[in-house]
Formats: C-alpha cells, structure tokens, sequence
C-alpha cells in the first residue's frame, strides 16, 4: 500500500511538472530552463542531505557507482530534458508529454536485451497498449 501511494503521488508531480515547464518554457530557451532547474535540485539535494545527516554519503560513492550515475544523469537528465523541453516549447503538452511517456517501452526492451529479463505475455501487451496510446495521442 505505502508504495501504491508513493507511486500515486510521483504521477501527480511527474503529470502537473509539465505545465509548469511548459509555462517557463515561454520565456526562455530550453538549455536556460534546463540549467535553472538543475542548480535548482543541486540546491535542494544539497540541503536535504545536509539537514539529513547524509551528506557525506554523498562524497563516499565508489568509482563505478559515480560512473553509472553520472551517464544516467547525462543521458536522462540533460541530452534527455534537452530533447524534451525542445519538443515541449514547440508542441501541444498534451501531445508532447504522452510521446515522451513511452520510455517504459525502451525500458522493458532493453531490459530484455541487456540485464536478461523474461519477456511475458503480459509485457507484450503492455508493450502493445503503449504503442497503441501512442498513436491515438497522434489521432
């Protein structure tokens, strides 16, 4: 139950997020949103660490472990938020953000291919019911 509403409460933050990015993006050019909204979270991860008490945990992190975050936080969180708030500024956000939404697709994809999980007929059809929202948010 308590993860259902944690996983309630993060498609409430992810879901209204873009409105309020799209709103900025009004203004100001992607990379600028992307940099202020970065600075923005070092901020807030910075204090929250510190008033945590686990901000030297943030500093003890091994080589491999700082590698594979520092790729994530490349791809995802900056060559990512790149496309995604080009995308988002030229386009409908209704249109925009259910297209961009079908990263769980490349996720199960490649967790298939690369990390060796099963495939099931239950992932083929979610994999189906997502390509086919895709396309009626094309509609």
């Amino acid at each position: 139950m308590k993860i259902l509403l944690l996983l309630f409460f993060t498609a409430i933050l992810w879901g209204s997020t873009p409105i309020i990015e799209k709103i900025g993006l009004a203004k100001t050019e992607p990379i600028t949103g992307i940099t202020i909204r970065s600075v923005a979270v070092c901020i807030a991860l910075l204090l929250y660490l510190a008033f945590s008490g686990k901000l030297k945990t943030a500093f003890t992190a091994d080589a491999k472990t700082i590698i594979i975050f520092s790729i994530s936080g490349i791809l995802a969180g900056l060559v990512g938020m790149i496309t995604y708030f080009k995308a988002l500024k030229a386009g409908a956000t209704s249109e925009v953000v259910p297209i961009a939404a079908i990263y769980p697709l490349v996720t199960a994809i490649l967790s298939v291919l690369i990390l060796g999980e099963q495939i099931t007929p239950l992932r083929i059809m979610g994999t189906i019911l997502i390509v086919a929202g895709v396309w009626l948010v094309q509609i």
